[in-house]
């Protein structure tokens, strides 16, 4: 059985509320983010205002659990979508988990809870023709009479690697290997500051192209303002004006979709499996676990047109 100085001062009269503090502890030992652990303690603190004030731990059942996600899903007055409910429910198997490895529970009460899936809708992706535009319109910022590569080095990066916005954001320019000759090629370094995301970190080709843009944006970037340099971070601008970077290409290339760090991610992602990337090599492309990937991959051969 695992030691944990968390849960030595708990039992199974122990009251809910009590646990759920020292699982807050639990969590943020294990590197999670502030929000994932403000999302879990909202969650499960919820369920202490559906069950009696004063019950413990050993007293809750799987019956108790199936009736508060039951009146959460179609009593509650506050409506809970299928997605916020999918997560509470993890939230609750977690706590539940937690304290029966550590031995605080002999019976895990979460553990027959039915898991339900939140049904996401299909992702938009551009179309070859739509990649061609996209990439004509901002190759033309890149051209112009004032040149401008960074609209282009931002969006061939996004349509070639599948990259995440946040994975986007956090490329310093020593994440870059740009030596074509190098055993690799070219390649960017995905890293994560924290540890509980370790598993997604992972080194993604680049084109060969890219490498020129890219240093037609250092240069022109160089010589305009010191926020603006490119000189640490990759990109050193705000989520919202890359968004806004987006938006303009996706307008500018006549695009009736809204051009989205989504929408490059999944257009990637499309394109490697009508290449003929195996399953498993777009996963780790993508940076994603195993258990993420089964809905991922269904969307996928989805988009695909695939009948398997």
């Amino acid at each position: 059985m695992p030691d944990n100085k968390l849960t030595s001062h708990i039992n199974q009269n122990t009251s809910l509320v009590s646990a759920i503090n020292s699982w807050e502890g639990f969590l943020a030992d294990k590197g999670r983010s502030p929000n994932t652990i403000k999302a879990f303690l909202s969650d499960v603190r919820l369920l202490t205002t559906f069950l009696p004030e004063d019950i413990t731990l050993g007293k809750v059942t799987t019956k108790d659990l199936n009736r508060y996600f039951e009146w959460m899903e179609k009593e509650r007055d506050v409506p809970c979508s299928p997605k916020t409910l999918a997560r509470r429910i993890t939230a609750t198997k977690s706590l539940f988990r937690w304290l029966h490895q550590y031995g605080v529970l002999v019976v895990d009460p979460a553990e027959k809870v039915a898991q339900r899936s939140a049904i996401s809708p299909i992702p938009t992706v551009l179309t070859p023709k739509e990649v061609d535009d996209v990439l004509l319109a901002a190759d033309r910022h890149r051209r112009g009479a004032k040149p401008d590569a960074r609209s282009y080095t931002l969006v061939y990066l996004l349509l070639t690697t599948g990259i995440k916005k946040s994975e986007t954001l956090g490329i310093n320019l020593e994440h870059l290997e740009l030596d074509p000759k190098g055993p690799n090629g070219p390649q960017v370094f995905i890293k994560y500051a924290s540890p509980a995301n370790r598993y997604k970190e992972r080194k993604l080709t680049l084109p060969e192209d890219w490498i020129p843009a890219f240093e037609e944006y250092r240069a022109q970037y160089q010589r305009s303002s010191p926020a603006d340099h490119p000189e640490e971070k990759l990109f050193p601008w705000s989520q919202r004006r890359l968004e806004y970077l987006l938006e303009d290409v996706g307008n500018e290339a006549g695009l009736t979709k809204h051009l989205s760090f989504d929408m490059c991610r999944w257009t990637c992602a499309l394109t490697d499996f009508h290449a003929g990337m195996e399953p498993d090599q777009i996963r780790q492309k993508l940076g994603v676990s195993k258990i993420q990937w089964r809905e991922l991959f269904n969307k996928l051969k989805q988009l695909a047109g695939s009948k398997e």
